[in-house]
């Protein structure tokens, strides 16, 4: 587990990409009091491309999306953008993206976003052991003519 902070950009990331009920084991705590600034919708978003990563952009289809904005009490605005149809999980993103921009940060930090972090680069690893099993070495033998 990373000792630094993450940054808004990661933890928004992180917090996308997390299952809901991962995001509702680590903070099963009562929602604070907000107020919607945009209740969860559903849409679509197009999602590009780059050939190895480097080439140049292309479409590569569309992606289901559901967004939405939150204020708590504070005034501390939070957004979420999640992929799919989940009205709960883009609140609790939003929620969690507020929260973490108030002092309850860095507690939420450390017990939210460090073990989805952790769990995160666990999956990573495990995906990368199933496909290293799978690696076939080619090689050229060089006949003794010549």
């Amino acid at each position: 587990m990373p000792n630094s902070l993450l940054s808004r950009h990661d933890w928004l990331g992180l917090i996308a990409r997390a299952p809901i009920a991962r995001l509702n084991a680590l903070w099963p705590e009562k929602a604070p009091a907000f107020v919607w600034l945009r209740r969860p919708e559903t849409g679509s978003m197009m999602v590009q491309g780059r050939t190895g990563a480097v080439g140049a952009a292309f479409n590569l289809g569309e992606v289901t999306v559901t967004r939405a904005s939150v204020r708590l009490d504070c005034g501390t605005i939070g957004h979420a953008l999640v992929q799919g149809r989940d009205p709960q999980k883009a609140e609790r993103a939003a929620l969690l993206d507020a929260l973490l921009q108030t002092a309850h940060g860095d507690r939420l930090q450390n017990d939210v976003l460090a073990p989805l972090q952790a769990a995160e680069a666990e999956e990573a690893e495990t995906r990368a052991r199933r496909a290293a099993a799978t690696k076939v070495d080619f090689f050229t033998m060089v006949r003794g003519e010549g």
